[in-house]
């Protein structure tokens, strides 16, 4: 009854489907291309070879899926693999990564009617399923089960927010989460919270992000950028989102008089939004230079980060890095990247959305959080004047990236072990 009342409010709710889409267009045009996708309908012709699908629905599950979609290529090599995703700069990730390679296609996954997801599932035949961190799509499970198709929920994560309100729809959840053959939940705190709502055959894997190793390249770039700018001093916001760019940018122009030569490298978490921010730092009077076009000069106090992909080579050129999304109640970003790249992390208060990577980060020293914007500034300053408490925060975030890998092989093994004739 209950999944009967969901699909009756999809339908009702078309209208508006096409115009958010629409909508979104207006700053995004790849919200235009691949419609028909959007409603499980596919002009590439059906997999002649098994396939296996893994569904990444934005830029940040996209990049979390490399090591596993990595893993599962070599581990069934007679096998295509199907990506799919719900957002354009999930899809330009995903054909970053892998357009290059023939054994993986790239699609859209239909929204959650009954009719798009078994035309989806009819025209792919998937042998397994793996859906990342919290795709809980009713429709699209219920049709995989009928049809008998493995579906694994891997990277699994539920914040304490979200599992409240997936609470007020249990009736709707629990059946989804229960027709799973598996989930991979990151930490224990995750599994227990997906077991409150229903799920079964849980196994605590770890964080599939430790396994993303930054690419070799981008380090080398923002190490060529480091050396172009010098011995100036410079501070990453990294993936800022709506709202907070504007604290950031009084905690710039409080530390300017002390640091006149500072610079401030700003990367907007949503493409998007990279016009609207170089507008507000006009506004602000603040001198910007974008990275689209060239490197910042001596003159200029915020270098704009407009491009996607680089943010291994931003992390490699600043000093440290504040993570966006945590100064204003959204959840935060993840931090894991900046780790990697050997960056100290500044975090505000608001980090329930990787809230045990982010606890853990500040217990091993990698990491430190922030209560508000003066305290950014503070701890900014306290940083700046000493660099030997940022190597060490820096050599703290390596070794905090070292001892967290590995959730690709356990991943990996759960399909082989618990579902040994999937994917074969």
């Amino acid at each position: 009854m209950a999944r009967l009342v969901y699909c009756l409010l999809l339908y009702l709710a078309s209208p508006l489907v096409w115009l958010r889409l629409f909508w979104r267009s207006r700053r995004q045009p790849g919200y235009r291309e691949h419609l028909a996708e959007r409603w499980g309908r596919y002009p590439q012709p059906a997999p002649a070879a098994p396939l296996i699908w893994v569904h990444a629905v934005s830029v940040g599950e996209t990049r979390a899926a490399q090591p596993l979609v990595e893993g599962l290529l070599a581990a069934y090599p007679d096998h295509q693999l199907l990506l799919t995703g719900m957002t354009p700069t999930g899809r330009a990730a995903a054909l970053q990564l892998f357009g290059a390679v023939a054994r993986v296609r790239l699609a859209y996954l239909p929204y959650d009617y009954p009719g798009a997801v078994e035309r989806f599932l009819r025209h792919f035949s998937p042998r397994l399923g793996v859906l990342m961190e919290t795709e809980i799509w009713p429709n699209l499970l219920a049709a995989a089960a009928r049809r008998q198709i493995p579906v694994l929920l891997v990277n699994a994560r539920l914040s304490h927010r979200s599992a409240r309100g997936y609470r007020r729809i249990a009736a709707l959840v629990r059946p989804a989460l229960q027709t799973l053959a598996a989930v991979a939940a990151q930490t224990g705190a995750d599994a227990s919270r997906l077991a409150g709502l229903g799920a079964r055959h849980i196994h605590v894997c770890g964080n599939l992000k430790f396994d993303v190793a930054p690419q070799p390249e981008l380090l080398a770039l923002g190490q060529a950028w480091r050396q172009a700018l010098g011995r100036r001093p410079v501070w990453l916001a990294a993936s800022t989102r709506e709202g907070e760019e504007a604290l950031l940018l009084d905690v710039l122009k409080a530390l300017a008089g002390a640091w006149p030569g500072l610079l401030l490298v700003l990367v907007p978490r949503h493409p998007q939004r990279f016009e609207a921010v170089a507008q507000q730092l006009a506004q602000e009077g603040l001198a910007c230079q974008r990275r689209s076009q060239g490197l910042p000069g001596r003159e200029h106090q915020v270098w704009l980060g407009d491009s996607m992909g680089e943010m291994a080579a931003y992390y490699r050129l600043a000093d440290m890095a504040f993570i966006g999304g945590s100064l204003v109640p959204l959840g935060g970003q993840n931090l894991i990247e900046a780790a990697a790249c050997g960056c100290p992390a500044l975090v505000g208060p608001h980090t329930f959305n990787f809230s045990q990577a982010t606890e853990d980060a500040i217990a091993a020293g990698a990491a430190r959080r922030v209560r508000d914007p003066l305290e950014l500034r503070q701890t900014l300053e306290a940083l700046l004047e000493d660099p030997d408490s940022r190597e060490k925060m820096g050599q703290a975030g390596l070794a905090f990236w070292a001892r967290h890998r590995g959730a690709t092989r356990r991943i990996l093994d759960l399909i082989r072990s618990d579902l040994p004739a999937a994917g074969r």
